[in-house]
């Protein structure tokens, strides 16, 4: 039985398609054309074919394999090894037609009915470069040209591969598009101080305007004078660079050899605002990431949310998340336009947040908070030559997702011993709040580098007005090394991920906080699901999300959630569907009760944000599950599928 809700989104769809052209109106109401469906990146579909009632009996319809996989073993031809992949594609849907992206940089188009291939490009990239986020990419941006209706590249896609450049190609023959660039190919390299491998490029480009807008991903950490972060807009039909801008300015009256930074670059996914002629950019922090001593100042805008005016580059307005990140609290999350209540008025809004697990709406006009922020003191760096931001900015309407803190007597584990270890590696450290400054003893950052809200994001439930939002609860002990000691073999934590910080009188080691047994310190869950009403401030619900059990077989029954790197999506039936767990598993959950509803195993975990559309008068979700670049999990696939009711 349909509910009413149901009924009108029905209802308001047939009435679209007697208004004019059955097809063009369909397309508009059922395509997938951006990364977040629409170019705010709600991902929220007015589909109502699945249902709570309905979504436990949905089966796999279709798989595709594109066999690009990648175990950071395998030999080229010149002998030298690729680097290990990862799934993390987003498919687009428009035309009729699924396209997407492989860990190698192709390019894919399938009939949305079969799976079958319809169509590939491959730009050939070197998979053996040092790209610090390994071989991934998460996916496309489309562009109708208006002037070549019914001619070739009428619908262009676009890619920034993981080799620094961009591609445009024809939606219809996946041929490069003749008049971009150098036979549909732009390079992106023509940046300051650029390095092959470190700089490359892992989220879709976003096109309004007629403007092609690409960020970046650069390597952390490696030293202090990295990449530039720049962003760029390219006319989306001839690939002529329109405008450059430069997320971090030296500020007045420091001097040149005290200023060496780089990076605060977006390396995730950006947002549109067509009505506006702007983009939003999210930005990651400026290099390295644990010490700025050699860029004094708050480093705007490093960790911050920005406004750029489409057609010129010039900043409309920004907000700054964190100031002087020393922490790798990257903005990472897309922002998301959408509308919410405030005062009894729905009002447009851009919902932000980062790896704090704070959130923040701003006003998309003027950047300026739509809910209250007050700066917070905080602790001060006690490292020579460090000055740390004496504030930091705190939303006071809406909780913290995550912890911020953690006390001994707070630990985690699964026995007296494993919390004793735990509480006497916590008691050794100089700090173990989310803005405690690095130091030699070494700091629990929490929610960590991985933790809060990362590039997984929010999704809109336009039901019921909440923000649908996945975490990651995984804190962090990072410990400073004097260079000097480093070069002599002082690599801290032998578990632990470590590197110079060339340029900096301090290396950096840092780790997961961990049991000896390899469990978080921290309390479960260390996944959660959950939704947030912004008009009042409220967690309306949260789920764990996820499982440990195959990370650590025989904890599963007691220690709940995992982290997370996939976002979810909403549909008018009042479904969220989700991946991105450790677990192999997909899911789907109530919308208004976070009740689970339906899960399925897939062959590898699904780092990948899904989709939802209806061809051949059927409802699809679609994932990618391919496994992660990052984490050395057993299973990798090459898997597409697609789930729909019998």
């Amino acid at each position: 039985m349909r509910t009413m809700m149901q009924t009108t989104m029905l209802g308001a769809a047939a009435a679209a398609l007697l208004a004019g052209g059955a097809q063009a109106r369909a397309a508009s109401v059922d395509e997938w054309g951006a990364y977040g469906r629409d170019p705010g990146g709600t991902r929220f579909s007015p589909l109502t074919q699945v249902t709570p009632a309905n979504v436990a009996s949905l089966k796999p319809a279709w798989t595709f394999h594109t066999g690009d996989i990648s175990d950071g073993k395998t030999k080229e031809t010149d002998g030298r090894s690729a680097r290990r992949s990862g799934f993390e594609t987003t498919p687009l849907f428009l035309d009729g037609r699924l396209y997407l992206t492989t860990p190698f940089n192709r390019v894919i188009a399938l009939d949305p009915v079969s799976g079958r291939q319809l169509w590939t490009y491959d730009p050939r990239i070197d998979k053996t470069l040092p790209y610090g986020d390994g071989l991934i990419n998460r996916g496309l941006a489309a562009w109708r040209d208006p002037r070549a209706s019914g001619r070739a590249c009428a619908l262009r896609l676009y890619e920034a591969t993981l080799d620094a450049r961009l591609v445009s190609v024809d939606a219809a023959t996946g041929l490069p598009c003749p008049g971009f660039g150098l036979q549909g190919v732009v390079s992106l390299r023509d940046v300051a101080r650029y390095r092959p491998g470190q700089y490359h490029m892992t989220s879709p480009p976003v096109v309004v305007d007629g403007v092609v807008v690409v960020g970046s991903a650069i390597d952390d950490n490696a030293r202090a004078e990295m990449p530039s972060g720049a962003v760029r807009g390219f006319d989306a039909r001839s690939g002529r660079l329109m405008w450059t801008w430069e997320p971090l300015v030296k500020p007045a009256g420091v001097a040149a050899q005290a200023w060496k930074t780089g990076a605060g670059n977006a390396w995730s996914v950006l947002s549109a605002d067509p009505k506006r002629h702007l983009v939003y950019v999210p930005t990651g922090s400026a290099s390295p990431d644990y010490w700025g001593g050699l860029r004094p100042g708050d480093n705007r805008w490093a960790d911050s949310v920005v406004a750029l005016d489409t057609r010129t580059g010039k900043l409309r307005w920004g907000f700054q998340l964190v100031h002087h990140d020393l922490w790798d609290y990257d903005t990472a999350a897309q922002p998301m336009l959408t509308r919410i209540r405030l005062n009894g008025r729905m009002t447009p809004a851009v919902v932000a947040s980062n790896k704090t697990g704070m959130v923040f709406a701003l006003d998309p006009e003027t950047g300026k908070p739509l809910l209250p922020v007050e700066e917070r003191a905080v602790p001060q760096s006690t490292l020579p030559g460090e000055v740390s931001s004496p504030t930091q900015p705190f939303p006071t309407t809406v909780p913290p997702l995550v912890p911020q803190a953690l006390k001994a007597a707070d630990v985690w584990g699964v026995s007296d011993a494993e919390r004793k270890a735990c509480a006497a590696q916590l008691g050794a450290m100089s700090g173990t709040s989310m803005f405690a400054p690095p130091s030699e003893a070494g700091t629990l950052a929490i929610p960590g580098n991985v933790g809060g809200v990362n590039w997984s994001g929010f999704a809109w439930d336009a039901v019921h007005g909440w923000v649908i939002v996945s975490v990651t609860n995984l804190p962090t002990k990072v410990r400073m090394i004097p260079a000097a000691r480093f070069v002599n073999g002082d690599k801290g934590d032998l578990r632990a991920e470590t590197t110079m910080q060339a340029g900096t009188p301090y290396a950096m080691s840092r780790a997961p906080f961990m049991s000896p047994l390899g469990l978080p310190c921290i309390a479960p869950p260390f996944g959660e699901l959950m939704a947030v009403d912004l008009s009042v401030g409220r967690i309306v619900w949260r789920t764990p999300l996820g499982a440990v059990e195959e990370l650590a077989p025989g904890v599963g029954h007691f220690a709940k959630g995992s982290p997370v790197l996939g976002g979810p999506i909403v549909t008018a039936s009042g479904l969220v569907f989700v991946g991105g767990t450790m677990d192999r598993t997909f899911r789907a959950f109530s919308a208004e009760t976070g009740k689970p509803l339906w899960s399925a195993e897939l062959s590898a975990s699904a780092h990948a944000t899904p989709i939802t559309y209806e061809a051949g008068g059927k409802q699809y979700v679609l994932i990618a599950a391919g496994g992660s670049a990052k984490v050395d999990e057993e299973r990798q696939g090459d898997s597409v599928v697609a789930f729909a009711l019998p």
